[in-house]
Order: C-alpha cells, then structure tokens, then sequence
C-alpha cells in the first residue's frame, strides 16, 4: 500500500460552485477521491486541504494560520510514511494584499517542497516523491463574487505566468510538474473554484500522471 498527501486550498478541501451542504463538494466529487478512485486499491489518499490557504504567507486579513509553510512539517510527520507528496498551491497568492510576482510565488512553492525533501517523511526516513500541481488560470471576469475583482487585482495576469516558472522551479527541487490548466479551467461562477466536472477530471488527470511516473 502506498500514500500519496495532497496539500492545497480550497479547491483541495472540495469548495462547491453549486448547491452542496456546507459549500463543500461530497467527500467522493472532490478530485483527490477521484484521483484515488482512479489509482486503485494500491494507494491511499490523505487529503488536506484548507480554504484561503497561501504558500508562505500569513494572511493579515483572513488569518495568520493560512500560511502554508508553517503547517507543511507537522502535517508531513503526522502521516507519515508517505511515498508522494502532491502540492497544489498558489492561487490565494495572487490576492492584492499580497504583492507578489508570478515568479515569486513560484518561487514560494520551491520552498515548500524543500520542505518535504527535508522532512524524512517517506519510508525508512527517506524524503517522498513530489508532485507540483499549477493550478488553472483564475479568470478575469468574477461572477456572482464582484468582490474578487478587487481581491485579485492583476491576479489573472499573474496567473497566466505561473505554470512556466513552476515548471522550473519544479525541475530545480527533483519534483514531477503538471499544469492544471492544461485540462481544466477555474468556475465561471465566481473566477477562482473548480465546478464539479473540472474536479473529476482533475483527479483523473492526475491519476494517470502519476501511473505514468510509475510512482
């Protein structure tokens, strides 16, 4: 049996562009279920995923405990051993408040997988397999949230940006890359989340990567 830990923000934690209780897709919509559904019975999925979470950033706004950094280790160490680590971050990054360059976020991302490489997570203390997921481009246009736009001023622009330096970055830290955007796209309904259909065929996508790792 191996793990797999997918780390991420809200669209890890299932937040739902439709009816749902909660505003949280059903544990099986969300694409890490999919992705484990689709691997089979060889692998075990933990999922954590946190809505507003950041790379690096304390957020002055929502909360200093959104700061990705800081709760990497301990999560690496209390599941562990993990044979993969599949990081999905970013996209809070491009809030306004932030300040930050596509290339810095990038770069944000690097730090965390240094963290996995060093945390002596995987089995027999080794450091896991990586994964970096680039998340879609968020759009331009909001939806039903017209509070976004000011948000994520000059976010859209950044996002565009950022799959190629996170291929690098990636490349740089021994990790795997896929880019999200190549298969889905963020929700009309308010520019940011995944709808449902975009969620499985995330989990899916992702499952066949790894397969294709031979991980």
């Amino acid at each position: 049996m191996k793990t797999i830990l997918c780390y991420g923000d809200s669209n890890t934690w299932g937040y739902a562009t439709m009816e749902r209780p909660d505003g949280r897709y059903a544990p099986q919509e969300r694409w890490p279920a999919v992705m484990a559904d689709a691997l089979g019975a060889d692998w075990t999925i933990v999922a954590d995923g946190l809505s507003g979470r950041t790379t690096v950033h304390p957020d002055p706004v929502e909360g200093p405990w959104l700061n990705g950094a800081d709760y990497l280790l301990p999560c690496l160490r209390s599941h562990r051993p993990l044979d993969a680590v599949a990081i999905m971050l970013g996209t809070n990054d491009l809030k306004h408040r932030f300040g930050v360059s596509a290339f810095e976020i990038a770069f944000s991302l690097g730090r965390l997988l240094t963290i996995v490489r060093n945390a002596e997570a995987g089995p027999q203390g080794a450091a896991p397999k990586m994964l970096l997921i680039c998340p879609p481009p968020i759009l331009d246009t909001f939806g039903d949230k017209p509070g976004f736009a000011d948000m994520f001023a000059g976010g859209h622009e950044k996002s565009l940006a950022l799959p190629g330096f996170c291929a690098t970055i990636a490349e740089e830290h021994g990790a795997a890359f896929f880019d999200a955007g190549q298969v889905i796209r963020s929700s009309a309904c308010d520019g940011i989340h995944l709808d449902r259909d975009a969620q499985e065929i995330l989990g899916r996508a992702v499952a066949e990567t790894i397969e294709a790792l031979g991980w």
